[in-house]
């Protein structure tokens, strides 16, 4: 039945709110990537990348898909992980459908994943289970697929189950139409132009960060934060050719200051020239990035200096 606030052709149009849930390191960060064709989320193949809730924006022929990015949930150790679970949780309020992501080779269910269930039983959010990496499984079947959703099922069952593989890009379409049948008619939320809701000062601040996952180890990438302090862009600075960047990378130790910068600066210079050649694609324009590292002690462990690090850019 159309409502009688909608005409015909606007009633056919779906939109809504997905947030993605799951663990650190399930590819939710990849799928939003692979489903919108771009990149608009960092990744890494260390845990608990993404570090806030970010909207990414899918338009299809009457149909726009609000995408909320969460970071991973875990069993937090600091303030900073106090701050990604409460984020995630906070992203499950005013959504309209949760896709909650695991893996097909789980085998048990995890401490995260116990604590991700019980946030989906205390919102009654309708949910759909997405089981990724079936490619990982030699002989995946329907037997598997009921054995994880068997193993995911607790107090709510799923509106669905799916199978993907996002790095394959198995049955994303198919998945994109589960969740279209799921939300209501109406109306765009976004102009179609958007596909993310964060500024270009965020999206440098985050392409710093993720070339500092990819090229340090051990606690490393997790003990920095980075904030872009200048952003210069032909476009609002018209007598400039270039883009001018210049952030700081902040770490806890003085050791940590150390590894960062590397011999003779040869790690920092690696990190700059790998977020330059991303920066400059993001952009449209020759980018000079300014890349400075300070030492923030134990920032991760103090309220304020988290509400700081994560508010900046």
């Amino acid at each position: 039945m159309i409502s009688p606030h909608l005409n015909e052709q606007e009633a056919l149009f779906r939109s809504g709110i997905v947030t993605i849930m799951g663990r650190p390191n399930v590819g939710k960060s990849s799928l939003i990537n692979s489903l919108l064709d771009y990149k608009v989320t960092i990744v890494s193949p260390k845990p608990q990348t993404t570090r806030d809730n970010i909207i990414c924006i899918l338009n299809r022929p009457n149909l726009q898909i609000i995408f909320k990015d969460t970071p991973g949930v875990h069993v937090p150790k600091h303030k900073l992980g106090e701050h990604l679970v409460n984020t995630a949780r906070k992203a499950m309020e005013d959504t309209d459908l949760l896709l909650y992501l695991v893996e097909a080779t789980d085998r048990e269910i995890l401490p995260e994943d116990k604590g991700i269930l019980q946030m989906i039983n205390s919102v009654g959010t309708p949910f759909i289970l997405v089981v990724n990496k079936i490619d990982k499984v030699s002989r995946w079947s329907g037997v598997e697929l009921d054995r994880i959703a068997e193993l995911y099922t607790m107090k709510r069952k799923p509106l669905g189950k799916i199978p993907v593989s996002v790095l394959k890009r198995q049955n994303l379409d198919i998945l994109v139409d589960i969740i279209s049948s799921n939300l209501p008619t109406g109306f765009p939320l976004y102009p179609e132009d958007i596909i993310i809701d964060r500024s270009e000062r965020f999206l440098a601040s985050e392409i710093i960060r993720e070339k500092i996952f990819l090229l340090t180890h051990m606690e490393i990438p997790h003990s920095t934060a980075v904030i872009v302090e200048e952003y210069k862009s032909p476009d609002e600075y018209t007598d400039r050719k270039d883009l001018y960047i210049r952030a700081t990378i902040y770490v806890e130790r003085d050791s940590q200051k150390g590894i960062i910068i590397g011999t003779n600066g040869e790690k920092l210079k690696n990190i700059g020239t790998y977020a330059r050649k991303d920066l400059e694609k993001l952009s449209g324009f020759r980018v000079f990035l300014d890349l400075w590292v300070k030492v923030r002690k134990s920032w991760r462990r103090s309220e304020k200096e988290v509400k700081r690090m994560m508010g900046n850019n």
